[in-house]
C-alpha cells in the first residue's frame, strides 16, 4: 500500500510534532530571510565531498528536483570505496560487520529512513523507498535489509580488503579513540534547492568506526541529522552522533531560521547549545550546514577545519567553516 493511501485510509491521525511553550531560544542578533523567489539551483553538503556535490548541482541545472538531486549526489559517495565512513568501505562495528544508516525529506514534509543496514551500499536511495512505498518512516536491520531484496537492490559484500585491513589493525589495542575531522566524522548531509525553489535532503553515513554492535547515530534520524521545512529551509549535521541527538540539531535549526535568524547565526546557535550543555567539548566535534528558502546558506562547528561543499551558478567550491574553540584559546 502506497504511503498517501495508508494515510487517507486511517484519517492522518498522525498529527506533526506541537510545541507549546517551548519557543527555541533566539540570539539577540537576528537576520530576517526572504522567502518570495526562488534562487535558483543550489546544493550544499557536509564536508569535501566535492564529487557528490558537483554531480548533485548538475542535475539541479538540468531541471532534477531536489530530492533526486541530493539522493544522486550521496548515491556517488556511497558507492566510492574510498570515503571510509560513508557506504561500501565503511569502517565496521566492533564485531566487523559494516552497517549503514540514512534518512532522506523531501520538500512536501515527508521522510524516509533506515538504520543498521547490512549488504546494502545505496541506503540513501532505500530510506527514499521506505518513505514513497510503505506507510512507516524507519524500517531497520533484517528488515530494511528485506526490504531493499523486494525493491530489487542487489546484495553487496560492504567490508572492502583496506577497511577490513584497518579492522584488523583496530583488533590488536581494541581501544576506541576517535580523531576529531579525520576519523568517524564523514557523513554525508545534503541540501538542494531545485529550479522551482523546493528544498529537500539526504544524510547518509557508515557511523562511528568500530561503534558497539546495533549504535546508531543521529543521521538517520529525522530532526536530528536531517531536518526539512520548505517554508523555511533546511539544515544537516555531521560529528559526533550523540551529541547531535541530544539537541534535536537540524530541526532546532530550521525552527531559528523560522524565528527570523539567518543560517549561519542559526548554525552557531546549535553548536553553542551543545558547548553550553556538555561537560567539556574538546574531545569530539559537531558541525551543522543550513539553507533558508532564500538561498542563503551558513556552517558552524566547534573545532576548527570542517567545511561544506557549495555549488551553485555552475561553481562548486569548497567553503571552509567558522569555530567556536579558537574562543577558548584566545
Amino acid at each position: 500500500m502506497k504511503r498517501r493511501k495508508f494515510l487517507r485510509s486511517t484519517g492522518q491521525l498522525g498529527i506533526g510534532l506541537a510545541v507549546v511553550g517551548c519557543a527555541p531560544e533566539i540570539s539577540e542578533q537576528t537576520d530576517q530571510t526572504a522567502t518570495s523567489k526562488p534562487s535558483g539551483s543550489i546544493a550544499i553538503c557536509t564536508w569535501g565531498f566535492k564529487d557528490g556535490n558537483r554531480i548533485a548541482g548538475e542535475a539541479l541545472d538540468a531541471g532534477e528536483s531536489a530530492l533526486d538531486a541530493a539522493i544522486k549526489g550521496v548515491s556517488h559517495e556511497e558507492e566510492n570505496i574510498a570515503n571510509n565512513s560513508v557506504g561500501k568501505g565503511g569502517r565496521p562495528d566492533r564485531e566487523g560487520n559494516v552497517t549503514l544508516d540514512a534518512c532522506v525529506m523531501d520538500s512536501n514534509g515527508n521522510a524516509g529512513s533506515v538504520v543498521y543496514v547490512q549488504n546494502i551500499t545505496n541506503v540513501a536511495a532505500l530510506a527514499r523507498k521506505v518513505m514513497e512505498e510503505t506507510p512507516h518512516v524507519i524500517l531497520a536491520g533484517d528488515g530494511a535489509e528485506q526490504f531493499a531484496y523486494e525493491q530489487e537492490f542487489q546484495k553487496e559484500e560492504l567490508l572492502t580488503p583496506e577497511s577490513k585491513e584497518d579492522y584488523e589493525e583496530w583488533l590488536k589495542e581494541s581501544e576506541y579513540k576517535p580523531i576529531i575531522n579525520i576519523e568517524n566524522h564523514d557523513t554525508i548531509g545534503m541540501l538542494t534547492m531545485d529550479k522551482n525553489g523546493d528544498i529537500a535532503g539526504a544524510c547518509t553515513t557508515s557511523g562511528l568506526a568500530y561503534k558497539m554492535k546495533g549504535r546508531v547515530g543521529d543521521s538517520p534520524i529525522i530532526g536530528s541529522g536531517l531536518y526539512i521545512d520548505n517554508e523555511v529551509g533546511g539544515a544537516a549535521g555531521t560529528g559526533l552522533g550523540e551529541e547531535i541527538l541530544k539537541q534535536v540539531g537540524s530541526f532546532l535549526i530550521v525552527e531559528l531560521m523560522r524565528n527570523g535568524m539567518s543560517p549561519q547565526k542559526a548554525c552557531e546557535e546549535a553548536v553553542m547549545r551543545t558547548v553550553r550543555k556538555a561537560e567539556s567539548v574538546k574531545d569530539f566535534q559537531v558541525c551543522y550546514i543550513a539553507m533558508n528558502k532564500a538561498g542563503e546558506t551558513g556552517s558552524y562547528s566547534i573545532h576548527q577545519h570542517f567545511s561544506r561543499m557549495e555549488y551553485r551558478g555552475g561553481v562548486n567550491q569548497r567553503i571552509e567553516s567558522d569555530y567556536h574553540i579558537k574562543a577558548e584559546e584566545s
